[in-house]
């Protein structure tokens, strides 16, 4: 729920977790994060890497207010996340999820779930941002090619890109890649991380990567990881000190 007086602005996409617990039931025994306390400047890029069940994902629903902090305070942009009305919160943070999900219709159509409002011009420079440009500049029909029942029109990288071009759409200052390798071949991996790093060079958004794997971000231009295991943080390292 909102706040008495919301704040609908967010100055930036800095996170902060103070000493955060979390449980999914306020009658847990355990709780699924234990006293998380991490800084993430604003345009910092940053893997969080875990097995599975170490608690990654969980880590970062609490930053839209998927979920609250049971213990703790999660901030945005300075701000505890509680302040926010939690649409402009929301409409901050984008998510990329393994599997991309796209919409029967035009590639037009699928743009604007980031902002039914969008004209060409912010729809083109989400492409562009998204390296869906190199693309759809070269379809006869552009922003209004049919993308077939579920995207069965373009490639997996295609359709990958279109999805990013959507969530950027909305300007956001926080975006997410949920193992954006998983479901990939090896050659749509690498157009994958060539796009997440010309994000990071185009924009000043802050860039989380979730990963299973450390080898799958430790070639990436990240600036720091933070290792999660059982729901705490084992290390919070740059990849140079990591390694040694």
């Amino acid at each position: 729920a909102n706040a008495a007086a919301p704040v609908d602005t967010i100055r930036d996409g800095q996170i902060d977790f103070d000493h955060v617990s979390f449980k999914y039931n306020a009658k847990a025994e355990k709780n699924a994060l234990s006293d998380i306390t991490l800084h993430i400047p604003a345009g910092a890029t940053v893997g969080i890497i875990g097995g599975t069940g170490a608690a990654k994902t969980t880590l970062v629903q609490l930053i839209p207010r998927l979920y609250d902090a049971t213990e703790g305070t999660v901030r945005v942009g300075g701000r505890d996340v509680r302040g926010y009305d939690v649409n402009a919160l929301r409409d901050a943070v984008g998510i990329v999820l393994q599997k991309n999900l796209l919409f029967s219709g035009t590639i037009r159509d699928n743009l604007r779930w980031g902002d039914p409002n969008a004209d060409d011009e912010a729809l083109w420079a989400a492409c562009r941002a998204a390296c869906a440009d190199e693309f759809l500049e070269r379809m006869p029909d552009g922003l209004d090619t049919d993308m077939g029942q579920g995207g069965v029109n373009v490639s997996g990288g295609q359709k990958q890109r279109v999805s990013l071009a959507g969530v950027m759409v909305d300007q956001v200052k926080i975006l997410m890649f949920d193992e954006p390798l998983a479901s990939l071949d090896p050659a749509t991996g690498k157009q994958a991380i060539e796009l997440i790093d010309t994000i990071q060079q185009k924009t000043d958004t802050t860039v989380l990567i979730i990963e299973h794997r450390l080898e799958d971000v430790l070639w990436r231009s990240v600036d720091r990881i933070v290792l999660v295991n059982e729901g705490r943080i084992l290390a919070d390292l740059r990849p140079d000190e990591l390694l040694s």
